[in-house]
């Protein structure tokens, strides 16, 4: 029980770093995003460019979102 709440507490400074990340560096992250996407698109020959925009896209909306809980708090 107390590993469990070890492992929570875990998780918890975690996600607090991870939204730290996202608030001071999410442009570059979103920018890194975007040229990942882009390098597998051009491995792919575009033949899952609609696929891989659309996972871009929802990627870096999740970045967004987890900077602006942080800059909320």
């Amino acid at each position: 029980m107390l590993d469990d709440l070890r492992n929570l507490k875990n998780l918890q400074n975690l996600k607090d770093k991870v939204e730290d990340l996202a608030e001071s560096h999410g442009e570059k992250i979103t920018e890194g995003l975007e040229k990942a996407g882009d390098f597998i698109d051009d491995k792919t020959s575009g033949k899952y460019s609609k696929q891989i925009d659309s996972g871009v896209d929802k990627a870096q909306e999740f970045v967004e979102r987890l900077g602006e809980r942080k800059s909320g708090d």
